[in-house]
């Protein structure tokens, strides 16, 4: 029987006063455990010696001084993703899909850590050099054949280890049919040598074995709020906010239709499912699209913008206005580069 946790029925503006480790959760009980025994039944069936252990922190993560995979707090309940989605507008991991995705790509991280891949040469000619600094931030190029597509954002892009996590993920997952899907890729290559070094791998023994938990959620004192503070802030970004001509081919500033429903309603009633549509063909956070809408909306309100015509036809529209905006936001030179997982 799932445990039961008196935080769990609070609203949420007293839920979001509690510090991390004043939550209490943990791994074991939940769906999360289910998860970590396919991805072990995946790697032993390639005849890897990796076990990666897992702890709740408050963000995915793989140390690089202990084969374990931290996973974010939300994750171990249904009323903390509840509160994440209502914060975030996204549960990452939030699906047996999604979390195994992210779990294959942190297993990568611990095998190359636990093995130190990064320093072979060939390793270096394929990924890049380990060593090359982490950016805060990446602008990758989603036409790229170079690279694998896994997790969104063309991860794989944004450092030579995630290059390598991103590769080894879709190496391992089963019925990726990799071969196939990549057969007139460069990054082919990368694949083939993955498949090729882990044979190598399966007969080695790591040297990295001392199991600890680093920032676990029980030693964490910040509060849910702060948390979540820290978290939107990152998101929020600055963007193009020269709507005006383009709302308007959309919608009607003509007095005749003054009848017709506002366009800042319509953008209101239809905002969750065109910017998670967006969210899912750009990448981009729902958390951004979501402060673009904000100043949509405003800005129709001001021009006194009428909703006219079919609203099948006006949600696609405005999705690909949005779609454009977005991708031309997040290319422009202007804008600041992706934001790394």
């Amino acid at each position: 029987m799932p445990r039961r946790f008196a935080w769990a029925d609070l609203p949420d503006e007293e839920l979001l006063q509690l510090r991390f480790k004043d939550l209490k959760v943990s791994v074991d009980g939940t769906w999360l455990e289910g998860c970590l025994a396919v991805l072990y039944d995946e790697l032993d069936q390639r005849g890897l010696r990796i076990r990666p252990h897992a702890w709740l922190s408050d963000e995915w993560f793989s140390p690089v001084d202990t084969p374990g995979i931290a996973i974010p707090f939300y994750l171990a309940h249904p009323r903390l993703m509840r509160l994440e989605r209502k914060m975030i507008l996204d549960v990452e991991g939030g699906t047996e899909v999604e979390c195994m995705r992210i779990l294959r790509h942190e297993a990568a991280h611990v095998l190359q850590h636990s093995y130190q891949l990064q320093r072979r040469r060939q390793w270096q000619q394929l990924f890049g050099k380990s060593s090359t600094r982490y950016p805060t931030y990446y602008q990758p190029n989603p036409a790229s054949k170079d690279f694998v597509q896994h997790l969104r954002l063309w991860y794989a892009q944004a450092h030579p280890d995630e290059d390598f996590a991103e590769t080894f993920a879709v190496w391992l997952a089963p019925r990726s049919n990799w071969r196939k899907r990549y057969a007139e890729w460069p990054a082919l290559k990368k694949l083939q040598y993955v498949d090729e070094l882990m044979v190598e791998v399966a007969t080695l023994k790591p040297s990295l074995t001392r199991r600890v938990k680093i920032d676990p959620l029980s030693r964490l004192t910040q509060t849910l709020e702060e948390h979540y503070k820290k978290k939107q802030a990152f998101y929020a970004v600055d963007v193009p906010k020269n709507y005006d001509r383009d709302l308007r081919r959309i919608f009607s500033d003509d007095p005749k239709d003054h009848r017709s429903p506002a366009a800042s309603t319509f953008l209101r009633t239809n905002r969750a499912k065109i910017r998670q549509v967006v969210s899912k063909w750009t990448g981009e956070h729902q958390l951004t699209l979501d402060a673009v809408f904000d100043d949509m909306i405003a800005r129709s309100r001001e021009l006194k913008l009428r909703a006219v015509g079919p609203e099948r036809q006006l949600r696609t529209n405005f999705t690909v206005l949005l779609t454009a905006k977005t991708v031309h936001s997040l290319y422009g030179s202007s804008r600041r580069q992706w934001f790394a997982l």
